[in-house]
């Protein structure tokens, strides 16, 4: 097949954003559910569950931040009519911050000791970042997505990904690559393993699909 006169990708394919958006709606409805049914006094459980919110609040956060450096400032510097989009959705992201600190707080209360009015003041403190975040990420998809895959150039559209990856420890990725990928479709995964590089794509084959798995299993019992 001659390639030879074939498009060259300058804007970026924004569905991947959608696709990390679906792991996180998951990982944040399942915190609730999971933590809601542990039994109280069961600190072992609750160290496991613990340890899963703090993996999915840096992932969370280091997404949000490679947002607050790269998607916003260039978006804000070339449209106009929608700068109010991009101003709240810089307010929604410190609104999901504070709701994931308030988590965090009461997540400390119940770790060591697994109570049970500990456990509910979590479970609805997560509650309220669903709310939130929900919220966030649907406007998001809807409204500014489609404005920057209008505005932005692939490569400011990569630099988020290439700020994840330099600000996440490297034993992580890989759980959060499969996050990404457990409800992915085909085309979606295709995409996104198609963006890695080949030592990348190969460690998911070999580890990285049967850590996940692992993983899942232990959090999810």
């Amino acid at each position: 097949m001659d390639t030879t006169n074939a498009p060259v990708q300058t804007r970026p394919n924004t569905r991947e954003m959608v696709v990390i958006h679906r792991g996180m709606r998951r990982e944040s409805r399942l915190l609730i559910e999971l933590i809601a049914a542990a039994a109280p006094g069961d600190t072992a459980r609750a160290r496991v569950l613990a340890d899963h919110f703090r993996d999915y609040r840096l992932g969370l956060s280091n997404h949000h931040h490679g947002e607050d450096a790269f998607l916003w400032p260039p978006l804000l510097a070339r449209v106009d009519l929608e700068a109010d989009l991009v101003l709240r959705m810089e307010a929604q992201h410190e609104r999901v911050a504070a709701t994931l600190a308030a988590a965090g707080a009461a997540l400390a209360a119940w770790e060591s000791g697994a109570g049970e009015a500990e456990r509910d003041a979590l479970t609805a403190a997560l509650a309220e970042h669903r709310v939130v975040l929900v919220e966030h990420l649907d406007e998001e998809e809807t409204s500014l997505l489609p404005l920057a895959a209008q505005h932005l150039w692939l490569h400011e559209w990569n630099a988020m990904g290439e700020h994840f990856l330099a600000n996440t420890p490297k034993p992580k990725l890989l759980f959060f690559l499969g996050m990404v990928l457990e409800e992915a479709d085909a085309a979606e995964r295709s995409a996104i393993l198609g963006g890695l590089p080949l030592p990348a794509r190969l460690l998911w084959y070999a580890v990285g699909r049967a850590q996940y798995a692992r993983a899942t299993r232990r959090v999810r019992g």
